[in-house]
């Protein structure tokens, strides 16, 4: 997704700067092409020679250093440049960069970029909440940049407060959506459920499944990168939740019925990646039901059918996917496979190096996909990976795919 392609990493004189270096190093072992550049007071912070080791390229700081082969430097890193992060970005930069002033190698090659440039501001808290700085930083995104807004927590001065520069990971994922998508999906609206449900018997206890809702997650992220407007509406996981995306938190099957339902008018895609529970407990303990000599039986009743709900409500136009692939015609299938038989195929497919497009070729295989039991599905728990067959649309056995990850699988589309 991001191989071959050029990013602009900007490091000016603040603390956070050490953090940048783990992002050089991110960026480089996804076969990206990085170019550090540093203002005179970010060298007092971390060397030059730490960006030059990881990226593999000088790091330039000056902009009249002729220690390079001839060229306009500035100008000739611009026109290669896919996208631009400035992290950590102070105060004296981003006034520098809003008001159009370029008077070192940072600033001026900035300012002949035409890529998307990011900024992730770091300093005192004093210093961001000042309004000159946050009259800056809306200037900024008038010009079109983007803005990260920082972290709150204990900072280097000893306050506690907005002004930490976010995790490299964070970062990584703004440059990721900018650079490693096409934005295709862009102006789409899309609604993702994920995870399992909580179906409560008393106060203490409740009946669940083993829905990790990776795959949902993966889906919405993806959905994300590439350009749409996504809600996720996601049960109970142990997950982050996906950054440029609204998520709506809910417990039971009633819960989520009622969050998908309510909006579910507006979305232009709705993908149901949950294991919604079939059956609720048909009354709730008020207290802790309390054990006892004989055996005890518990009455249920159905929850709501979101899907027949969005079947019976769908507007002209909607795409409705659920997480079952023989229910959506323009889904393949995946096929079944027992314990032993997954076991023995990762063994197999930890092996292979092909990546996932090329295992495919972009053939007319459309893949769903979500973490279920072994013996199930075709779809196996282990960590971030995946694994699956592949049936085509006449029913024969298609391509055995890698060690494929969610995220790898979400973003694969018919071509």
């Amino acid at each position: 997704m991001l191989k071959g392609k050029t990013v602009l990493l900007g490091v000016t004189g603040s603390i956070a700067a050490y953090k940048t270096a783990g992002l050089a190093s991110m960026l480089v072992k996804k076969g990206v092409k990085v170019h550090a550049l540093m203002t005179e007071n970010a060298t007092h912070f971390i060397n030059p020679i730490t960006f030059e080791s990881l990226t593999g390229n000088k790091c330039l700081v000056d902009t009249f250093d002729r220690n390079f082969e001839f060229s306009v430097e500035h100008v000739a890193l611009a026109k290669q440049a896919d996208v631009v992060m400035i992290a950590p970005a102070s105060a004296n930069v981003i006034g520098k960069i809003a008001h159009g002033i370029a008077d070192d190698m940072l600033t001026t090659t900035v300012m002949a970029c035409r890529c998307k440039k990011i900024l992730a501001p770091a300093m005192n808290t004093n210093m961001y909440e000042n309004p000159i700085l946050q009259d800056n930083l809306d200037i900024c995104r008038r010009y079109g940049m983007e803005v990260i807004t920082p972290a709150w927590g204990y900072l280097a001065c000893g306050d506690t407060g907005a002004g930490k520069m976010p995790e490299p990971e964070v970062l990584y994922e703004y440059i990721l959506r900018e650079a490693g998508y096409p934005g295709d999906l862009a102006g789409r609206r899309i609604l993702v459920t994920a995870g399992p449900t909580r179906e409560s018997i008393d106060p203490v206890r409740y009946i669940t499944n083993h829905s990790t809702g990776k795959m949902g997650y993966a889906i919405a992220r993806v959905a994300a990168y590439r350009g749409a407007d996504v809600t996720l509406v996601s049960g109970p996981v142990d997950l982050d939740r996906p950054l440029f995306v609204e998520t709506v938190p809910v417990e039971s099957a009633r819960e989520m019925f009622e969050a998908v339902t309510a909006r579910s008018g507006e979305q232009d895609i709705i993908v149901k990646a949950a294991a919604v529970a079939d059956y609720r407990p048909s009354t709730v303990g008020t207290e802790k039901i309390k054990k006892s000599d004989g055996d005890l039986s518990i009455a249920l009743e159905r929850t709501d059918d979101i899907l027949g709900w969005l079947g019976q409500n769908r507007r002209d136009g909607q795409f409705l996917c659920d997480d079952c692939g023989n229910k959506c015609s323009k889904y393949i299938r995946l096929s079944e496979l027992t314990l032993d038989e997954a076991k023995e195929h990762m063994e197999y497919m930890a092996r292979m190096k092909r990546v996932f497009d090329e295992v495919f070729d972009k053939t007319e295989f459309r893949v769903n996909a979500y973490p279920s039991t072994p013996t199930q599905m075709g779809l196996v728990f282990c960590d971030e990976l995946g694994m699956l067959y592949i049936d085509d649309r006449t029913g024969g056995r298609g391509k055995m795919p890698e060690l494929i990850r969610y995220d790898q699988i979400a973003s694969y589309e018919e071509y």
